[in-house]
């Protein structure tokens, strides 16, 4: 089994027993489980197949499973008396702004909570210092955000103090916080929910986990990613265009993926143009006759020309030591705001080399370059985009109001569930390079399993200890 045969543990908490009657609770009583919906008594399975069940040797009451989302019929807060904020986080995605609005209606309109307040600029927007101001949000002021792409309360990267955070929490009377963001952001809720569990405050914190990348674990798809990967696919139809238009035209595309190549995977897979798809799971080299610089001087000299797409962290191997003489982006103590290490730039180097390589090759060619990612990032969200972020806000609500904390919503095999942030955070969702996806991604572009001989990644440099 690729987890192991240890199972997460996928228990949730909550604040306390749930004694207050639902608004929903009358909505629920002729629902029962069907391959359409999961009652509040029941699981919902983590394996999916018979031999990673068996391959547990536990009984079938005690295979790992998860808790079902919707609503409860016993609450935890009395919604006439909770306050509520929203904070958004990390890099921009497409979705923010319906998640927004699908939360405020969902708590104003199904819990007929009197205050929603908006956190502005990330976390920096409850730390005193940045002196950013609050929003109170209502479905009237919401109601047309989700024409715009981005976010209507800001966003920002890096970590601020929990401690401040829950502080500021506790100034406003709120008791229950919606973080969304990314993996950086669901830590700093999970700190949150552990500092206001440290000082006996009942405050659920709940997110809703956003990732243009797709690599939460276990989850089938982060909102935002189905439009990205169509964005993603017009990039392609765009080179292709170019590329066929020019004498040995190549057409490059960069696209969003520092560790998991899913966008560029479904991109191809939606345009059919590509001819190599290149991944961070899938290592590749460029010199010799197995290599891809190689396979692109064939492939152009038979078809005239060729397109390529690849992932941003793709190919970091090559650029970690670079021939002498050829110019490196390499700053291997780089990070961002958020902690990450700052990637080499795979999209020029590859440029570089393939004008190169062409050009010795006697074949005179002309490459057209695209890093949409920006432009993918700040799109509004398409229609089964938009879809998707309201239940996931509907859920996260109900989640929130029965008490849930430290925890996220997200969707396992068309089951809505709740995830603990600790699982969410604890490993990254990248393309199986064994996996059916990527059997795709070779059966539709053609291209060969492996290019060339990858060179060997660097060896991480051992942090310098300070003598005093």
């Amino acid at each position: 089994m690729s987890e192991g045969s240890t199972a997460p543990d996928l228990s949730i908490a909550t604040l306390g027993a749930a004694r207050i009657d639902s608004p929903l609770a009358g909505m629920l009583d002729a629902w029962r489980t069907t391959e359409h919906y999961v009652n509040e008594d029941d699981r919902v399975l983590l394996d999916d197949t018979l031999a990673r069940a068996t391959a547990r040797g536990s009984s079938l009451a005690e295979l790992p499973s998860f808790e079902p989302c919707g609503p409860r019929r016993k609450i935890f807060f009395d919604p006439s008396k909770t306050r509520a904020g929203i904070v958004t986080c990390g890099g921009l995605c497409p979705g923010l702004n319906d998640v927004i609005r699908g939360l405020v209606r969902s708590l104003t309109y199904q819990y007929g909570v009197r205050r929603v307040t908006g956190f502005r600029n990330g976390y920096q927007g409850f730390i005193a210092s940045y002196a950013h101001d609050i929003v109170e949000l209502t479905p009237d002021n919401v109601g047309d955000i989700t024409g715009e792409g981005g976010t209507v309360l800001g966003t920002s990267r890096g970590h601020q103090d929990p401690v401040e955070i829950v502080e500021c929490l506790e100034r406003l009377n709120i008791n229950v916080l919606f973080v969304i963001g990314g993996d950086g952001s669901m830590r700093g809720a999970m700190q949150i929910a552990e500092v206001a569990a440290e000082r006996a405050m009942r405050i659920s914190v709940v997110g809703i986990p956003k990732t243009i990348d797709n690599d939460i674990p276990y989850i089938d798809q982060s909102f935002g990613f189905q439009t990205a990967f169509s964005r993603a696919a017009e990039s392609i139809r765009a080179v292709n265009t170019e590329a066929k238009s020019t004498p040995n035209g190549v057409g490059l595309v960069k696209l969003m993926g520092r560790h998991s190549g899913f966008i560029a995977a479904y991109a191809a897979l939606a345009n059919h143009d590509a001819d190599v798809v290149l991944i961070p799971e899938v290592p590749f080299g460029l010199d010799g006759d197995d290599g891809l610089l190689a396979y692109l001087a064939r492939r152009v000299k038979q078809y005239g020309h060729a397109v390529v797409v690849v992932g941003e962290g793709a190919g970091q191997e090559l650029l970690a030591d670079p021939k002498p003489g050829r110019r490196s982006d390499r700053s291997p103590a780089a990070t961002d705001a958020s902690g990450n290490a700052k990637l080499n730039d795979i999209g020029p180097y590859l440029r570089e080399r393939i004008a190169e390589h062409l050009g010795a090759a006697g074949l005179s060619s002309s490459i057209r370059y695209i890093d949409p990612s920006y432009a993918i990032r700040s799109v509004p969200a398409n229609a089964y985009d938009k879809a998707y972020c309201l239940r996931l806000a509907h859920h996260a609500v109900h989640a929130a109001m029965s008490g849930r904390t430290s925890m996220v919503v997200g969707r396992v095999r068309r089951r809505f569930v709740h995830l603990p942030i600790s699982v969410a955070v604890s490993r990254r969702n990248q393309v199986d390079p064994h996996g059916d996806l990527w059997m795709a991604v070779l059966e539709a572009t053609g291209q060969p399993m492996r290019f060339g001989t990858p060179p060997t990644p660097p060896r991480p440099r051992k942090p310098k200890v300070a003598v005093s």
